[in-house]
């Protein structure tokens, strides 16, 4: 089914979902990662652009308001693009409203806690925007795809991540959760760019291609981690990110709609302001 419209922030519809009803099995094989559409670059950008701009005023608004949050996790395999995401989504968002946090490995203190310590500490309070770089669903991706607990033990953890985020949800925070889904031929051709660009040579580690190897194993852990975590109060949205410029549509206008269904409103002035003077 087409993506819905709402009124005049869309230009037009995306034909292939991006979200899937919970309750069925979502497997990323089904989804093709380059899909565009019927549209250009070219007729992408002033979208974008359109959309960068309202978050800016929205974000703002939902700051002053001072009322609810809102969460955007954001989740992939390496060089999934979750960095260039934020960079170009978010850029007009004032730092003072947006908080980042990236889930690298578990520090020693980390350890020492249940998997969503790290987590709950970084959610975003009343008037803010918080962004996950990865996130909680480290825990049923790569402890399992590298063994690091028993699988009794990650599997259980799908229904303790439904009744965190339902609970945040509760509490006035809106969640956007995005799979950014590449091909594996996409990530070898950025492995490569970034060897081959001085100034990206540090993203790059050796690791990256130990990781690269267990690509069957990471697709099947993110095909369970989408299905059963995907629910009325936090869907899952799976966003083909072959094509930078269509990923950085598609969550631009998502988390625009999103924001324009929250409606945050400017607090009411103080009374009597009408006749303050100020000598």
């Amino acid at each position: 089914p087409p993506l819905a419209t709402a009124g005049p922030i869309f230009r037009t519809t995306m034909t292939q979902p991006l979200t899937v009803p919970p309750g069925q099995k979502i497997r990323l094989a089904d989804f093709d990662p380059r899909y565009c559409g019927e549209w250009t670059k070219a007729q992408a950008e002033p979208e974008i652009e359109k959309h960068v701009s309202a978050l800016s005023e929205l974000t703002y608004r939902l700051y002053a308001e001072d009322r609810r949050s809102l969460l955007i996790v954001l989740q992939g395999i390496d060089t999934a693009g979750k960095d260039g995401t934020i960079r170009t989504v978010m850029r007009g968002v004032n730092p003072q409203v947006c908080r980042v946090t990236s889930f690298k490995q578990p520090s020693a203190e980390e350890l020492d806690h249940d998997f969503l310590w790290r987590i709950h500490k970084a959610v975003p309070g009343r008037g803010e925007v918080g962004i996950f770089n990865r996130s909680h669903y480290e825990d049923v991706i790569v402890v399992r795809v590298h063994e690091l607990v028993p699988e009794k033990i990650w599997k259980r953890r799908y229904d303790v991540i439904n009744v965190f985020e339902e609970m945040l949800v509760e509490s006035g925070t809106t969640i956007l959760k995005f799979f950014l889904h590449i091909s594996r031929e996409e990530q070898k051709e950025r492995l490569m760019a970034r060897l081959a660009d001085p100034t990206k040579r540090w993203k790059f580690s050796k690791n990256d291609l130990l990781e690269r190897k267990r690509w069957d194993e990471y697709d099947r852990a993110f095909d369970d981690a989408l299905t059963y975590c995907n629910t009325e109060a936090a869907p899952w949205h799976i966003v083909p990110a072959d094509r930078k410029w269509y990923r950085n549509l598609a969550i631009s206008r998502t988390i625009h709609e999103a924001l324009a269904k929250i409606d945050p409103q400017f607090p009411p002035a103080e009374e009597g302001l009408e006749e303050v003077l100020i000598d």
